[in-house]
């Protein structure tokens, strides 16, 4: 599973800050305890009114000393303000700029998804709940104290111009990401539709980082798609909890049990970073009937807050196979662990992202906001997802299904059907005929005629001539291709449908209700 870490780059430059303070400035940080000393003697601060209270013997709560901690530390701030405000060297430095700064240093030592947001941030907040912004498509977080792509969004800008899960972006338009926090990336990264933003790239197996640009457009997501893989095994694709993802979805389904009564449904969440949690519990009740959906505790425990699937919504006729990796986030883990949970479909991937947590979003006048983890979400056995993901019940890599194919080994394989002159099987018509048809006898396969035009490994002639024609040896032209997805050829995919059809022979043997049909007992022989 890939771990996104907590962001910590902000610490290790106030750790060598102050270390330098320490070592090389002393004289510095005596000459502010006394100008702030004096100072705070004028503010009249409640602190020293607290700590004459003491000397007298009198015994403070614990409410007080919690008071007069936060008096304390809040006497620091002001000092340390007061001192950068009257001598740092630049004298234009704004002190809207520090509380600012400092209100941001505070959040980042909370969670990566707390945030303050200043003006600029907070509007492109407040445009984000219209559905639609100017943007690229993708999903980012943090991973080694670098921003890291967790999902571009299928059809989006990044995505067609190849950015790919793990991707490192160093750079945004020339300006390093150190020290950014996740809104303020983001913010960087949007604009208006079809202007350009140059993003500096880092991939593993890469040589270099790579600069890649992307034309920003409105995003405006198709959130589902569905196709038929085989008669009555259907699949549908979730890609994000829009607005519309649960009516989507029901259309989804709806249509493939129109073309043919549905014996299994692959329904992947791959790949989605989530979305609204309403959503979350409308597309588990397309699965579950009753029960819990998902619970959210925040501090007080007594502000519990549970969803509950909606009845009458269920299809409940068909196994499910709900395929997941360390891009599947959010609300796409409240759907999985609460299927999971109720045991009416069989995770298979890997391990889920692991975002536990629910944020709220304040407003706080001046065109300021405060983004703020608020509670934990816990699937309908009681479980924390949080940092762990959701665990999938049967574990399965993915595999390039280019990669896979050539890697398959095709071994010779000789069988009774290969003798010249078998028997037919009497129940197949047409190869009876095959065998009766002196011209049908004759016909090369269509193997053995692909065979003849093999000509093994390419000498050093057939080499110079890729050269010349311009083939590379290097695997980097596919790098920035576009993620091109067949379902149909897709490794886990394949391996769900296969589940689904063990699924249905392990239940016909389980529940003998047929009998073979007269007449068609085979003898077994030797």
């Amino acid at each position: 599973m890939t771990k996104f870490a907590k962001k910590v780059s902000l610490l290790g430059l106030v750790l060598s800050v102050s270390w330098l303070g320490v070592s090389v400035g002393q004289g510095l940080t005596h000459q502010i305890f006394n100008i702030t000393s004096a100072q705070a003697a004028s503010f009249g601060s409640p602190v020293a009114s607290s700590k004459e209270g003491k000397d007298t013997g009198s015994t403070a709560s614990s409410a007080s000393k919690d008071a007069n901690d936060r008096y304390e530390n809040l006497e620091l701030f002001q000092k340390v303000l007061h001192f950068v405000e009257t001598n740092y060297v630049d004298e234009n430095i704004k002190t809207k700029d520090l509380i600012y700064g400092a209100l941001k240093g505070m959040m980042e030592t909370l969670d990566p998804h707390s945030n303050f947001l200043p003006p600029d941030v907070w509007k492109d907040m407040k445009i984000d709940t219209s559905g639609k912004f100017g943007g690229l498509g993708i999903e980012i977080g943090m991973k080694d104290n670098i921003l890291t792509i967790i999902a571009p969004i299928e059809d989006t800008p990044a995505w067609k111009a190849g950015l790919k899960p793990n991707d490192r972006i160093v750079k945004i338009d020339g300006e390093s990401t150190k020290g950014l926090n996740l809104v303020e990336a983001v913010n960087k990264m949007r604009g208006k539709k079809g202007t350009d933003v140059t993003l500096s790239v880092y991939r593993d197996g890469w040589e270099k980082i790579r600069d890649i640009s992307v034309t920003r457009d409105i995003i405006k997501i198709q959130s589902v798609k569905s196709e038929e893989l085989e008669p009555g095994f259907g699949y549908v694709r979730l890609t994000s909890f829009n607005e519309s993802a649960a009516a989507d979805v029901k259309k989804a389904i709806d249509k493939l049990q129109k073309t043919n009564k549905l014996k299994g449904l692959v329904f992947d969440l791959r790949m989605n970073p989530g979305g609204l949690l309403d959503q979350a519990v409308d597309v588990s009740s397309l699965f579950i009937d009753e029960g819990v959906v998902v619970s959210t505790i925040p501090r007080n425990k007594d502000q519990k807050e549970v969803k509950y699937a909606k009845k009458g919504m269920a299809y409940k006729d068909f196994p499910v196979v709900v395929l997941v990796n360390s891009s599947t986030a959010s609300a796409a883990e409240i759907v999985s662990g609460a299927l999971q949970d109720h045991h009416r479909g069989v995770i298979m991937g890997q391990a889920t992202f692991g975002k536990g947590s629910v944020q709220t979003v304040v407003e706080l006048g001046n065109d300021v906001g405060l983004k703020l983890t608020i509670a934990r979400y816990y699937t309908p056995s009681g479980r924390s997802i949080q940092d762990k993901g959701v665990q999938p019940d049967i574990l399965l890599d993915d595999y390039d299904p280019k990669l896979l194919s050539e890697a398959k080994r095709k071994g010779e394989v000789f069988r009774e059907v290969d003798l010249k002159g078998h028997m037919a099987n009497p129940d197949d018509e047409q190869a009876s005929a095959a065998l009766t048809d002196p011209k049908k006898q004759s016909d090369y396969k269509k193997e053995e005629l692909e065979s003849l035009g093999k000509t093994g490994k390419k000498g050093k002639n057939d080499k110079d001539k890729d050269k010349k024609d311009g083939a590379k040896d290097s695997a980097d032209d596919d790098d920035l291709s576009p993620l091109k997805f067949n379902a149909k050829e897709d490794y886990q995919v394949k391996e769900a449908v296969n589940y689904l059809k063990g699924f249905e022979v392990f239940k016909k043997i389980a529940n003998p209700d047929t009998s073979p049909t007269p007449g068609k007992k085979s003898a077994s022989t030797q």
